[in-house]
C-alpha cells in the first residue's frame, strides 16, 4: 500500500468538545476567515496532506463490486420456505428471545402477535422513561403496529404463517423507507412526507410477515459512529444507560439489545452496523457490497453503503440476512451477486478454516479488549480453526481514502439542501465542512487507492479464509445525558471505535461483529470477522461457533415480550 509493511494506524489524543465549545468550532468553520485558519491544521492532522502526496498508478474503482461469472437472477422477494429451515442446533445458551422463540410461542398457542405487539409498544414507552431514556425509536405508529399484528394473528390461527418471521418484532433504521412513516434520516428537516413505498429490504421483511414496529433512532445523517442525536435525543446503552451505544444504527442496536425485537435493519457506511452491535452486546452483519439492495435507503454515501441485520443471535442474523438479501431489479449494484448461500453456517466446528491475524492491528485496542479477544481466539483454535499471521500494509492510507469517500459523498448528498446547512447539529456541521473541503482530485485518488486495496485483499484471501480483529478499540464510552442536548465531538473515541471498520466498507468486504465477552464493569466487548466477497455464510459459521463459547449476560435494561 504505502511501500512498507510497517503498521501505521495511530491513536489520537484530542480534547472532547461539548455544547458551547463545539458550537463555537462549528461557527468558526462557517466563517471564511476563521475557516481558512482552522482547516489546514485539521486536514494535516487527519492525514490529508500526506494522502495528497501519493501517486497511485491504479485506475479508480468507484463501486467496490466483486463481479462473478454466474449471477443470481433478480428476485421478487425472499424464499420464505428457505427461511424456515435456517436453524442452529439449539445448543446456544442465551438470555435473549430469538426469532424462533416467537415463532414457537405462536405455533404452540402460548401467546399471539397481538399480545406481543401490545407488550412491545409498552416496552418502547418504558424504555424512554425514568433513568433509562434509551430512546431506541423516534416514530411508532401504534395503529399500524396493531393492524399488522392482527393480520399475523389471523394467519397463525389459520395455521398459515408466511414464514418463521411472521409476527416477529423488527425495528427499521430511520434512513430506510417504510410505509407509513417519513424517513427523517435523523434530521429536523428531511422526511416531511411519508414514504410512498417500502425500501426493498423492508418490503422483503414485510412479505415474510415481520411485525414492523417503527423507525429506529440514528445519528444525524449517520455521519459518526455514536448514538448522538440532537433532534430526537441520544440513545443509551442497555448494559449501562450512562454509556453510549455506538452508531450510527444506534436505535436498531439498542432495541435488539434491550429485547424489544430480535432483529433490526441497520445501515453501515463506516461501521454503523458493527460498532453499535459490538458496544451493545449483540450481532451485526455488514454483507458484501451490493448483496442487500439499497433501493429505498437514503442516498448518503453511495460507494460505501451497506444494509444488513443487527440481531440478538447469529441464527437471527442469518434469518434476517437471508430475508433481506438478493438481487433487486430496482438497484443496479445488487445485480452482480452470486446466488445467496448459507451452506455450513451452523456447522459446529471450524476445522479447515484459516483465520488471519495482523498482530499489531489486533493488539491496538484497550488491554481488556485484547485479552478477551485473544482468549476467544484460542477457543476458536480449539474448535478447529488455524491462525495464520498476516500483514495488511497501508492501513492509514486506507483510512484516509475511506474518510474522503464517505465524507465527500455525504457532503455532496447534503448539498441538495443548501438552505439547511445550519440546521444540522454542530458535530455534523464540522464533519460536513471537512467533506466539502475535499476536491475532485482527492476523491479520484481515494478510488484509485480502493482498487489497490481490493487487489491486496484478493491476495490475502488466497492465504486465509477470514481476518479476525476486535470489533472496536474501546468499550462504550461514558456519555453525560446533558451532552446530548448540545452535542459532543470526541475524535479520540471515534478513532478507537472505527479502527477495525473502514477496510470492509472501502473494499466492500462482508464483515460480522459478535459478542466476545465483557470488561471489568460489565460492558460488552465484540470481535470481528471479515471475509471474502459473497462468503457471508463462512462469517456466520465463525460467529456461530464463537457464540457457543461466550457466556451472554442480560443487560440491566431488558424487556421480555414473551
Amino acid at each position: 500500500m504505502s511501500g512498507t509493511d510497517t503498521y501505521d494506524l495511530k491513536s489520537v489524543k484530542l480534547p472532547r468538545l461539548v455544547g458551547g465549545q463545539l458550537s463555537m468550532v462549528a461557527g468558526a468553520l462557517d466563517s471564511g476567515i476563521l475557516r481558512a485558519l482552522l482547516l489546514p491544521s485539521m486536514l494535516k492532522s487527519g492525514g490529508i496532506e500526506d494522502f495528497r502526496a501519493l501517486v497511485p498508478e491504479e485506475p479508480p474503482t468507484v463501486f467496490p463490486i466483486c463481479f462473478v461469472s454466474k449471477k443470481a437472477e433478480p428476485e421478487d422477494g425472499p424464499d420464505l420456505k428457505a427461511l424456515d429451515k435456517i436453524e442452529g442446533d439449539g445448543n446456544v445458551a442465551v438470555h435473549c428471545r430469538t426469532i424462533r422463540d416467537y415463532s414457537k410461542a405462536y405455533q404452540d398457542g402460548k401467546t399471539t402477535p397481538e399480545e406481543v405487539a401490545k407488550r412491545a409498544l409498552e416496552a418502547i414507552k418504558k424504555a424512554d422513561e425514568g433513568d433509562l431514556k434509551l430512546r431506541p425509536f423516534i416514530a411508532v405508529n401504534e395503529g399500524d403496529v396493531i393492524q399488522q399484528a392482527k393480520a399475523s394473528a389471523e394467519r397463525w390461527k389459520d395455521k398459515k404463517p408466511l414464514s418463521v418471521l411472521d409476527g416477529v418484532p423488527v425495528a427499521v433504521k430511520d434512513e430506510v423507507d417504510m410505509v407509513p412513516y417519513p424517513s427523517t434520516v435523523g434530521t429536523n428537516f428531511m422526511g416531511k412526507a411519508p414514504a410512498k413505498q417500502d425500501a426493498t429490504a423492508v418490503a422483503r421483511l414485510r412479505a415474510a410477515g415481520a411485525l414492523l414496529l417503527g423507525k429506529a433512532n440514528m445519528h444525524e445523517i449517520g455521519i459518526n459512529p455514536d448514538g448522538l442525536n440532537v433532534n430526537f435525543g441520544s440513545t443509551r446503552n442497555p448494559y449501562n444507560p450512562k454509556h453510549d451505544t455506538g452508531g450510527s444504527s444506534s436505535g436498531s442496536a439498542t432495541a435488539v439489545s434491550a429485547g424489544i425485537c430480535p432483529v433490526a435493519v441497520g445501515a453501515d457506511g463506516g461501521g454503523s452496523i458493527r460498532v453499535p452491535a459490538s458496544l451493545c452486546g449483540v450481532v451485526g452483519l455488514k454483507p458484501t457490497f451490493g448483496r442487500v439492495s439499497e433501493f429505498g435507503a437514503a442516498p448518503l454515501c453511495w460507494s460505501v453503503a451497506h444494509l444488513g441485520p443487527i440481531a440478538a443471535t447469529v441464527e437471527d442474523a442469518a434469518i434476517g440476512y437471508a430475508c433481506m438479501a438478493g438481487p433487486d431489479s430496482k438497484e443496479a449494484n445488487s445485480l452482480h451477486q452470486p446466488a445467496l448461500s448459507l451452506d455450513g453456517w451452523n456447522k459446529a466446528d471450524l476445522k479447515g478454516i484459516k483465520l488471519g491475524v495482523y498482530k499489531p492491528w489486533f493488539e491496538h485496542a484497550a488491554p481488556e479488549i485484547v485479552k478477551v479477544c485473544n482468549a476467544l481466539l484460542e477457543k476458536l483454535v480449539a474448535a478447529g480453526a488455524q491462525v495464520k499471521e498476516i500483514s495488511i500494509p497501508g492501513l492509514d492510507t486506507m483510512r484516509v481514502a475511506h474518510a474522503i469517500s464517505i465524507l465527500g459523498e455525504m457532503a455532496a448528498s447534503m448539498n441538495n439542501y443548501p438552505g439547511h446547512r445550519k440546521d444540522f447539529g454542530a458535530e455534523v456541521r464540522v464533519s460536513l465542512t471537512l467533506g466539502r473541503e475535499f476536491n475532485a482530485g482527492d476523491y479520484i485518488k481515494a478510488q484509485r487507492i480502493r482498487t489497490r486495496v481490493m487487489d491486496m485483499f484478493r491476495g490475502i484471501y488466497r492465504e486465509v479464509d477470514a481476518i479476525i480483529t476486535p470489533a472496536t478499540g474501546i468499550v462504550a464510552p461514558e456519555v453525560s445525558i446533558e451532552d446530548g442536548k448540545g452535542g459532543w465531538s470526541d475524535l479520540s473515541s471515534t478513532t478507537e471505535v472505527m479502527r477495525f471498520m473502514f477496510p470492509g466498507n472501502l473494499a466492500g468486504l462482508p464483515a460480522i461483529s459478535f459478542p466476545a465477552g465483557y470488561d471489568s464493569i460489565g460492558l460488552p466487548i465484540g470481535m470481528q470477522a471479515m471475509g471474502r466477497w459473497w462468503e457471508e455464510n463462512l462469517l456466520l459459521r465463525i460467529a456461530y461457533n464463537a457464540e457457543k463459547l461466550v457466556e451472554r449476560r442480560k443487560p440491566v435494561a431488558y424487556f421480555d415480550l414473551l
